[in-house]
C-alpha cells in the first residue's frame, strides 16, 4: 500500500512523514512508552535485529542510489588511497610515507581537472567520489572543492572514530555499515578508477574492481595505478603472469601512471564525446 502523495484527496492515506509527526504528540502513557508501541521504522532497536539484516542491507543500498538520483549524478570518477599519507612530507610516520606524500598533490590535482570536466559538461558526470576520510581521500575531495564542484564521500563505520573530511559536499556525504554495500556505490556509477598508494583497504579495493573487470561482471574501464615504484615494489604483477595464476593479457586491465595530467589524458572524454 502508498503512503500517500504530498497532495492528498478524499480517501487518501497519510503519509509516512505526517504518521511520525502524528506519533510524536500522542499522550504520555506507560502504553505510548512502551517499544512496542513505536512505529516500526522509527524503532532503531527493531531496526537493529539481527533477523532485520536483509532489510538494512535493502535501506544502506537505497539510500545513496535515491540521494544520487535526485542529484542528478550519473558518472563518477573513483580515488581510493591511503589514508595515511601526508600532505607535505613533514611530520609525516616513516621517511616512505614522507616520499609518498606527493601523491595527495597528484591526487588534489586530477580532482581538480575531473571537477572541471564535470562543470563544463552539466551533465552528471566526472564527478569525483572518495571514501570521504582523510589522506588521499582528503586531497580528492578537497581539489573538487578548489574546482568550485561537487564531490562525494563513502564514508564507514570503523572502531576508531572517523569524521568526514570538510572538503566533502555536506549533501553527498554517506555512512556505511556494510562494506559491501559501500563497494558496490564505489563502482555504480564508475567511469574510471584511480588507485593511489595505500593499505590494506586500498589493496582490497583495487583487487575487486579488477577481479570484477577480468571476470566480465564489470564493463572496462580505465583504472589508473598512481606511482609505478610503489606498485611494483609491493606486487609482483609479471610473476602473477608468469605462472598462469592471471593471464598475461590481464596486465592491460591497469595503467601506470605518475602524475594528474597523465591520468587525465586516458580518462578524459574524446573531443566528440563533449557534452
Amino acid at each position: 500500500m502508498s503512503d500517500g502523495g504530498a497532495h492528498r484527496g478524499h480517501g487518501h492515506l497519510p503519509t509516512a512523514g505526517e504518521d511520525l509527526r502524528r506519533a510524536g504528540r500522542v499522550e504520555d502513557t506507560p502504553q505510548t512508552r512502551s517499544p512496542s508501541y513505536r512505529l516500526a521504522f522509527r524503532d532503531g532497536d527493531f531496526l537493529a535485529r539481527e533477523d532485520l539484516r536483509p532489510v538494512r542491507l535493502q535501506l544502506e543500498l537505497l539510500k545513496p542510489e535515491l540521494t544520487l538520483q535526485e542529484h542528478g549524478i550519473t558518472g563518477t570518477v573513483v580515488m581510493f588511497g591511503g589514508a595515511r599519507i601526508p600532505a607535505r612530507p613533514e611530520g609525516a610516520r616513516t621517511p616512505v610515507l614522507g616520499a609518498l606524500s606527493r601523491f595527495y598533490g597528484e591526487a588534489r590535482r586530477f580532482a581538480r581537472l575531473c571537477t572541471a570536466e564535470n562543470l563544463r559538461r552539466a551533465d552528471g558526470t566526472y564527478v569525483v567520489v572518495t571514501g570521504g576520510g582523510p589522506g588521499v581521500m582528503e586531497a580528492g575531495n578537497l581539489g573538487a572543492e578548489e574546482a568550485g564542484g561537487v564531490s562525494i564521500g563513502l564514508g564507514i563505520v570503523l572502531p576508531h572514530e572517523q569524521a568526514p573530511n570538510r572538503h566533502v559536499t555536506p549533501e553527498l556525504s554517506f555512512n556505511f555499515h556494510y562494506f559491501g554495500i559501500r563497494k558496490m556505490h564505489f563502482l555504480l556509477r564508475a567511469q574510471a578508477v584511480a588507485v593511489f598508494p595505500g593499505g590494506f583497504g586500498t589493496l582490497d579495493e583495487l583487487f575487486e574492481t579488477l577481479t570484477l573487470v577480468q571476470t566480465g561482471r564489470m564493463e572496462p574501464l580505465p583504472i589508473l595505478l598512481f606511482g609505478r615504484s610503489f606498485w611494483e615494489s609491493i606486487v609482483n604483477w609479471e610473476a602473477l603472469a608468469d605462472s598462469g595464476t592471471i593471464s598475461r593479457e590481464d596486465l592491460a586491465l591497469f595503467h601506470f601512471v605518475e602524475t594528474a595530467e597523465e591520468a587525465w589524458e586516458i580518462v578524459r572524454p574524446a573531443p566528440d564525446a563533449a557534452a
